[in-house]
C-alpha cells in the first residue's frame, strides 16, 4: 500500500520523483493522468499525499484535485502540485481545491522532502 501517489504524464518525472521518495523511505504508487490518479486513490485508501502535475491528457491535475475534494469527498489526502505552471489564476484555483503546496519543476527532492514528510505526519 502506498503513502504517496505521483501523478504525471511524463514517465521521466514519475520515475525521478518516485525514486527519490523511495530512497527516503516512502511507499509510492504512480498514475499517468488525473483520471488514473482518481482510480488509484479510490483503490488504495493508504494514500496520504498526492504529488501531481497540472497539464496532462485525459484529466488535468487541478480537475483531479477538485474531484478528489468534491466527487470523492476526500478531505484527508494532502495534494501538492508539481508543475511548470506558475500562473496566479491556476494557483488560486488550486488553493480553492485545497492544494497544500505548489512546486515549480524541476523537482528538487532535498528541498521538499521535509514538507512531504511533515504532511505525512512523519
Amino acid at each position: 500500500m502506498a503513502q504517496v501517489l505521483v501523478v504525471d504524464d511524463s514517465s521521466t518525472v514519475r520515475n525521478e520523483v518516485g525514486d527519490f521518495l523511495k530512497q527516503n523511505g516512502l511507499d509510492v504508487a504512480f498514475a499517468v493522468d488525473g483520471r488514473d490518479g482518481l482510480d488509484q486513490l479510490s483503490a488504495d485508501p493508504s494514500i496520504k499525499l498526492i504529488l501531481c502535475d497540472v497539464n496532462m491528457p485525459n484529466m488535468d491535475g487541478l480537475t483531479m484535485a477538485e474531484k478528489v475534494r468534491g466527487e470523492q469527498n476526500n478531505q484527508a489526502v494532502n495534494i501538492i502540485m508539481l508543475t511548470t505552471e506558475n500562473s496566479p489564476v491556476m494557483k488560486e484555483r488550486g488553493k480553492a481545491a485545497g492544494i497544500k503546496g505548489w512546486i515549480v519543476k524541476p523537482f528538487n527532492g532535498p528541498a521538499v522532502i521535509g514538507s512531504v514528510k511533515k504532511l505525512l505526519g512523519m
